[in-house]
C-alpha cells in the first residue's frame, strides 16, 4: 500500500477544488476525514444531499475513470469501501 502522503495527492487530483492541506504527520487522517465528508456529502446543503450509497458510487465511478495508475485507483477505491462500511456501522 502506498504511503498516506502519495494517497492524499492522488485524491487532490480527483477532486482539485477541495483545499486540503496536510503535512506528513496527518496525511492519513485528513484522507479519511475528506472521504468520509464527501461520503456524508456534508458540503451540500441538506435538503439537496444524495445518499451515502449514492456519493459512494458517484466517487468510485470519478476513481474508475480517472487517468490515476491502476495501482493507486485500487487503493482509493479500497479506502472509500473500508469507510463506507464504517460510516453504515455508526
Amino acid at each position: 500500500m502506498q504511503n498516506a502522503k502519495e494517497l492524499l495527492h492522488s485524491y487532490r487530483q480527483l477532486w482539485n477544488n477541495r483545499l486540503l492541506t496536510s503535512s506528513d504527520e496527518n496525511s492519513w487522517e485528513i484522507l479519511v476525514n475528506a472521504i468520509s465528508i464527501d461520503l456524508k456529502d456534508e458540503l451540500t446543503h441538506p435538503r439537496v444531499r444524495k445518499s451515502i450509497h449514492k456519493k459512494f458510487s458517484m466517487a468510485i465511478k470519478r476513481i474508475s475513470e480517472s487517468n490515476l495508475p491502476e495501482k493507486e485507483k485500487l487503493e482509493l477505491i479500497h479506502l472509500h469501501i473500508v469507510i463506507l462500511e464504517d460510516l453504515e456501522d455508526s
